[in-house]
């Protein structure tokens, strides 16, 4: 008996084959409560690819005749110090995970074989005096499934033998590292699909016959007696049936990996194949909408979402949160309407623009954008200061005796919190206009995202689409409908995530840039490095400008200070020298996107001591990168040095003993470079400079080089900024004293200002000579730098953020003392804010004397 559709209907069992979601073992991997394709609301959804690991699949144990499980033969010559149980399982739970999923990789490759089924009578009418499709569309339609037929049937048989010959010496992961090496093909498939769906479905219209064949009933055949075919074997699941394929075989790389020890032969070309799914699934999440689902108008117009996402809308001179939909052909602003306990959630269409009305803002455009006020980075920067305190007091009331309440009440203030971070940090303007009347303005908080918005607008835009006036009910049907088709359900805070979900990486991570490929002609070029922390993107480097080439060869490292992450971004620019094209949204030259593209940090690929190098591709160009982490508990480590001649890691004293100064030579140098040349650089002290030249520079003033001015002179400047801070890091001691921190963090919290004055000039007074003329010289020249604010972009409260912590954090053995570091970010937000109101404390200070200060008297002890 034929099997039921969803409507009841007979359907042909090759299609329920190609439809039926994918398991590699019969309980792993099947999606929650989704029945015919729907979802809990009772909308079609389509699976999202998902990149993420989970539990391994339930796997059991052979049984002997009484039942009871029956344990594997133990291997022979064991490793010293490893118990014969552990080789057991690791073994037998790696040959379950295998043995599963070959079992999934058969059924796979039948639905493949019966999926080409009706190309071969295809093309052979194409060749008749009555074809039913020509062989360019026949091609079209069945693009690359023979070769993805190919790769994985040959995957298959040479994996059954190992599997049959199962002991500790088999090794599989040469054959998984070549099946990720070949996921090009997926690519091409995907990039394919959608004038695959096209040709079938203009093919249907213009073809009687072909029309015919789309219609004709299970028991029909093709007049060579094969299965008979329906262009509707290619509806948008069919994409993801091959992808979903790549996502389980991800999931499979995650638990061979588990099983797997890692000096087995099989553990790095399992974790290579794992970082190339992982990577491709990546590109193909940024390129294809997971769930591009269709509305019907009460026109019978077909409209299909493409894509959706909360973005940051300035609206009568203030910010609001609003969610934005891409349709086919209209582009449709909501928010959600507030309704009562227990109602269901609904949307409120603030706005619409036909694709055909839809224009960007050029230079000609003579109304620039709503101008918007943007907050001083101080102020975003205390309030991720609060959300790591907040988060890190969640974390210690789950394990306390108090229960859940509280824990709810503080999730509350941080989701409170979170939500306004990510409506006040977005500063990059997105200028949306309707040229038949109003103009929008969003702000971004990434190049990438607004990137990614422009581009799928103009790829819609090219199809030949017609303006539209919506009437009211047709306009409240695709309102209502919205809250069906979103693909992303709430803002991207904390308090919306599972526990379970990784809290990403707090640390550094070190990237050099090597080189790129793939350009046609030679440009100017540059590339920048984002992250995500907080829910957001933020720019974090840049390299520098490749001039007239189409082999930029960079090889710059940089240092990224990652707070809670999981993406690394990298952008390639055009870098553009006409000034003729300026934005009048920032009022800044636009930079040519050249390509974009994101990986996964995988703290278990990422946390290595090694360098990790990787590729990401990007239209047509390749990008070369390196990158390692270290996690933020040992780069805070103020480590002495073992060598007393130079000046990183020795204590000031001996250093300015040393030179017979009051300043260390390195300070006045890195100041006078800066003050000459740097003052006006926007983000002096917060951008990166290259790892490599701060290395140089460092190794300069270690040997004492006497060619130290001249590579000043030629050193790029936010080299020379971060060697500065990179010397105030690395003192073994911090430059206000570990045996004055305590007073400085009483003193700055005190309430009355008279008190809180004596106590922190006394605190000043109380510094070690060297100590003091050095905090005094840069306290100077950090003022110096803030008066260019309104060029370099950097206030009073943004340098104590950069230098408070690097001159007060006390060392290892002070830190430590009396403390329970329970997770990552405790040791980044441990007294952080404190330490910043310290430094911005004598930052806004009338000029400190260092003549005055000592003949001041106060009249309290001058004990500390």
């Amino acid at each position: 008996m034929e099997p039921l559709s969803a409507r009841g209907l007979p359907r042909l069992s090759w299609i329920d084959t190609l439809y039926s979601n994918f398991n590699y073992n019969t309980d792993g991997y099947e999606g929650e409560g989704a029945e015919d394709g729907k979802s809990q609301d009772g909308s079609e959804t389509l699976p999202y690819i998902d990149e993420s690991p989970t539990m391994s699949p339930q796997l059991c144990a052979p049984q002997g005749p009484d039942g009871e499980a029956v344990s594997p033969t133990p291997p022979e010559g064991l490793p010293p110090g490893v118990r014969a149980g552990d080789i057991e399982k690791g073994l037998e739970m790696k040959k379950l995970v295998l043995s599963g999923f070959l079992a999934s990789e058969e059924i796979y490759i039948n639905q493949l074989e019966a999926l080409l089924l009706p190309m071969r009578p295809l093309k052979a009418t194409a060749t008749t005096s009555q074809p039913v499709l020509t062989i360019q569309q026949v091609d079209t339609i069945f693009y690359k499934i023979q070769d993805i037929f190919e790769i994985h049937k040959e995957f298959y048989d040479a994996l059954l033998p190992s599997i049959q010959q199962w002991d500790e010496n088999v090794t599989v992961g040469h054959l998984f590292q070549k099946l990720a090496s070949q996921l090009g093909v997926y690519k091409a498939f995907v990039d394919n699909y959608k004038e695959a769906l096209e040709t079938a479905e203009k093919c249907s219209h213009a073809n009687s016959q072909f029309q015919k064949i789309s219609e004709v009933s299970p028991n029909t055949h093709l007049p060579d007696n094969s299965d008979s075919w329906s262009p509707s074997f290619l509806p948008t699941a069919l994409l993801y049936k091959p992808i979903d394929r790549v996502t389980r075989s991800t999931l499979v790389l995650h638990d061979l990996l588990k099983h797997t020890p890692k000096d087995h032969p099989d553990f790095p070309l399992l974790q290579n194949a794992l970082r190339i799914s992982q990577n491709f699934l990546s590109s193909i999440n940024e390129e294809i909408d997971p769930r591009r689902t269709a509305v019907t108008t009460p026109k019978g117009e077909a409209r299909q979402l493409v894509k959706d996402g909360f973005l940051v809308e300035v609206s009568e001179s203030s910010r609001k949160v609003r969610h934005v939909f891409l349709f086919t052909d209209l582009l449709l602003c909501a928010k959600m309407k507030k309704t009562a306990v227990g109602r269901h959630q609904q949307y409120e269409c603030k706005w619409y623009i036909p694709l055909a009305d839809l224009t960007f803002q050029t230079l000609d455009d003579s109304d620039s954008c709503h101008s918007v006020q943007v907050l001083p980075e101080h102020e975003i920067e205390e309030m991720k200061i609060k959300i790591s305190a907040l988060k890190n007091e969640i974390q210690k009331e789950k394990k306390g005796p108090k229960g859940q309440s509280r824990v709810e009440r503080l999730r509350k203030k941080m989701n409170e919190q979170e939500s306004w971070l990510l409506l006040h940090s977005p500063t990059i303007p997105f200028c949306i206009h309707n040229k038949h009347g109003k103009s929008y303005l969003f702000l971004l908080s990434s190049d990438y995202e607004r990137s990614e918005w422009r581009e799928s607008i103009q790829k819609l835009q090219k199809k030949d689409l017609q303006s539209c006036v919506l009437s009211s009910v047709e306009l409240q049907v695709l309102t209502s409908s919205c809250f069906k088709l979103r693909t992303v359900h709430n803002i991207p805070v904390t308090s919306n995530k599972d526990d379970e979900e990784t809290p990403g990486l707090y640390g550094f991570l070190h990237v050099i840039v090597h080189s790129a490929q793939g350009f046609r002609d030679s440009a100017n070029l540059y590339c920048t490095l984002e992250v995500d922390s907080f829910g957001y993107f933020v720019s974090k480097a840049k390299t520098r400008v490749f001039r007239d080439t189409t082999e930029p060869q960079w090889n710059e490292e940089f240092e990224i200070e990652l707070e809670g992450s999981q993406y690394l971004r990298i952008l390639c620019y055009e870098k553009c020298y006409d000034k003729s094209m300026l934005n009048k949204d920032d009022n800044e030259i636009v930079d040519k996107i050249m390509g974009k593209g994101q990986v996964q940090l995988d703290p278990q690929t990422v946390q290595s001591k090694n360098w990790h190098m990787d590729i990401i591709e990007m239209n047509g160009i390749k990008v070369e990168f390196s990158m390692k982490f270290t996690s933020r508990d040992l780069s805070l480590k103020r480590t002495p040095s073992k060598k007393q001649s130079g000046v990183f890691g020795v204590k000031i004293n001996v250093v300015t003993k040393r030179e017979r100064s009051k300043v260390p030579y390195i300070v006045r140098q890195c100041i006078e470079e800066v003050e000459k040349r740097g003052i006006d650089e926007v983000g002096i002290y917060r951008i990166s400079g290259v790892a490599t030249d701060i290395q140089a520079l460092k190794t300069a003033f270690d040997t004492n080089t006497k060619d130290i001015l001249v590579m000043l002179s030629d050193m790029d400047i936010n080299a020379i900024a971060g060697t500065l801070k990179l010397y105030f890091r690395e003192l073994p001691e911090p430059l206000l004293t570990d045996r004055l921190y305590p007073a400085f963090m009483e003193g700055i919290a005190l309430s009355d200002p008279a008190a809180k004055e004596n106590c922190m000039m006394h605190l000043l007074r109380s510094l070690p000579e060297p100590n003091l003329m050095t905090f005094l010289t840069l306290l100077e020249h950090l003022k110096r730098v803030a008066e260019k604010e309104p060029i370099n972009k950097m206030s009073l409260h943004n340098l104590g953020t950069v230098f408070g912590p690097t001159l007060l954090r006390p060392s290892e053995s002070e830190s430590t003392k009396g403390q329970h570091i329970t997770s990552a970010s405790d040791i980044w937000s441990h007294d952080v804010m404190a330490q910043v109101q310290v430094l911005l404390y004598y930052l806004q200070h009338s000029p400190i004397s260092f003549a005055e200060l000592k003949r001041n008297t106060l009249y309290f002890s001058t004990d500390v």
